[in-house]
């Protein structure tokens, strides 16, 4: 692997070769008549993150605390839009994913694919598709599936996470099936749950979920008439003259549920590959990552490719911004708090009804099914809506779950296939520009093998609510990191006039701090007394 340093256009060293130089494309007018040409980047993210915050702990959450702590939703969807932000800036720039942008830093690539690696560590865990055998597991059962059908969700497992590996094989461009599936995925989950909610919750639940988005401080407390209540610690400090007890108990599920709450982990890194495969910016310049079946022509450059700093490309830029700007705060933003608000209405107005709010044992292995279930027990619906509500509920769950499931396939693939492709000096000397999907499915069916084993380990020697706990709460930790380097990019390689600005660079600073904080909190609280207690 070469590390040895080479100079960009604007005399900043990196560590690999340099980026060559063309003219910024002209960005397609912002309008209504174009519209279909603005569902990209942002509709894909938005499809991947309605999944395991919104359709596993959403239940849980809600059934707990209401609508009260949905505010931890807000902060860490507004954190994430300047994540996106970034990765998009760095994308329009060059052409190349973030992940590039790492590589080009000191000490170079070997230092960051190590790093990657250790962070990538909960990608290895297929924990939607696992919830997914579940949910299929149910629907096959007629009632919710429990510790005692713990080989027939294993075998539907395996089912699942080869199914969610098909759909990346055709379509040309990989990108233009992940954009396809997940505006379906979109149109019909949100869909559902809107008229649900419209129907069958009352107007105090509504109240109940929206307004949770507002209330900023409110927590658990420990002095609670049942030893647990929700109160707000500003008020409570202005009342008692003290702050409050949190109650840590939960810290797990609310780091999750804020590890869920928009992408989460470095799925929200694959932001500037969907940049560049949409062909915004300079990614029309450099390619896309093509398809098994169909993507005979599609190609992709190893490197990046950057413009000139003249006055027609600076005004191109401007437009190539107003693009991911609207993609993050028009679409993006948006669709993930309806994509957390509509779930978690369903089960605020369903999971009350659940038995398995009252079987703990059973809740670990039917967490996706508890507003099913819900709707199946609800009362005043009669035998034959409850049921039908019952099936068609667990069938948008799939719907839910196994899509994000194909899209931590590609992610994960997609990411490992860029890395290696720019960052090996071996690669980039010895593959051309149409061989990359070599690379992709070879990695792609190596993480299916072992999610096989994964799966497996899991669903006989833990369950599926703990797979996703891991995963969402070392999300935490790997996007509080990625932040902070996110922004050591963008402010080191990127010429002065396209850095971000001041409060660009405090939203990125702040969503380090509040992801690391978060992981933090829940590694002190939970992990290391663990430690501590194996070590004794």
């Amino acid at each position: 692997m070469n590390t040895a340093e080479s100079t960009p256009i604007h005399g900043v060293p990196t560590c690999l070769p340099p980026w060559s130089v063309g003219n910024l494309p002209a960005p397609m007018p912002l309008s209504w008549r174009n519209w279909t040409a603005f569902i990209g980047p942002g509709i894909v993210m938005m499809g991947i993150q309605i999944g395991g915050g919104e359709w596993l702990f959403g239940p849980e959450v809600t059934a707990r605390y209401g609508g009260g702590l949905m505010w931890i939703a807000t902060i860490a969807i507004l954190a994430q839009v300047f994540y996106n932000l970034e990765c998009g800036r760095y994308a329009l720039y060059c052409g190349e994913p973030i992940m590039t942008g790492f590589m080009r830093l000191r000490p170079g690539p070997g230092f960051w694919m190590g790093l990657v690696l250790l962070l990538n560590f909960s990608a290895l865990i297929p924990g939607l598709s696992t919830h997914g055998a579940a949910v299929l597991a149910s629907l096959v059962l007629g009632h919710p599936a429990g510790v005692q059908d713990r080989a027939l969700v294993t075998v539907l497992a395996y089912v699942c996470l080869f199914a969610v590996a098909l759909p990346v094989l055709v379509g040309g461009k990989v990108y233009t099936t992940m954009q396809a599936v997940m505006t379906v995925k979109v149109i019909f989950v949100l869909g559902f749950c809107l008229v649900i909610g419209l129907f069958f919750v009352d107007s105090e639940g509504w109240i109940a979920i929206f307004s949770g988005f507002l209330k900023f401080g409110q927590v658990p407390v420990t002095d609670g008439p049942n030893g647990e209540q929700l109160a707000n610690v500003f008020g409570y400090y202005l009342t008692h003259g003290e702050w409050p007890v949190i109650a840590l108990s939960n810290i797990a599920v609310l780091g999750a549920f804020a590890g869920y709450a928009g992408g989460g982990g470095l799925s929200n890194s694959t932001y500037s590959n969907f940049v560049r495969d949409k062909g915004w910016g300079m990614g029309a310049e450099v390619g896309a990552i093509p398809s098994a079946v169909g993507g005979r022509n599609v190609t992709l450059s190893h490197l990046g490719k950057v413009f000139p700093l003249t006055a027609e490309n600076l005004n191109r830029w401007k437009g190539w911004w107003r693009h991911i700007f609207t993609d993050q705060v028009f679409i993006w933003a948006p669709g993930c708090v309806m994509g957390m608000a509509l779930p978690a209405l369903l089960s605020i107005g369903f999971a009350q009804h659940s038995e398995l709010q009252r079987e703990t044992v059973r809740l670990d292995w039917a967490q996706a099914v508890i507003t099913a279930d819900g709707m199946r027990h609800a009362p005043g619906l009669s035998t034959g809506l409850a049921q039908a509500l019952w099936v068609i509920t667990l069938l948008v769950g799939l719907m839910v779950l196994l899509p994000s499931q194909m899209s931590i396939v590609d992610d994960f693939s997609r990411r490992w296939t860029d890395i290696l492709w720019s960052g090996h000096r071996r690669v980039r000397e010895r593959m051309r520009s149409d061989q990359v999907k070599y690379i992709y499915y070879a990695i792609l069916s190596g993480y299916v093998l072992w999610s096989f084993v994964c799966a497996g380990l899991f669903t006989n020697y833990g369950h599926p609510k703990l797979m996703v706990l891991v995963i969402a709460n070392m999300n935490n930790l790997t996007l509080g990191i990625t932040s902070f380097l996110l922004l050591r990019v963008n402010h080191r390689l990127l010429p002065l006039e396209l850095r971000p600005r001041w409060y660009h660079s405090a939203g990125l600073a702040f969503c380090g701090v509040f992801y690391l904080g978060l992981a933090a909190l829940v590694f002190f609280t939970k992990q290391l007394p663990m430690i501590l207690e194996m070590l004794k």
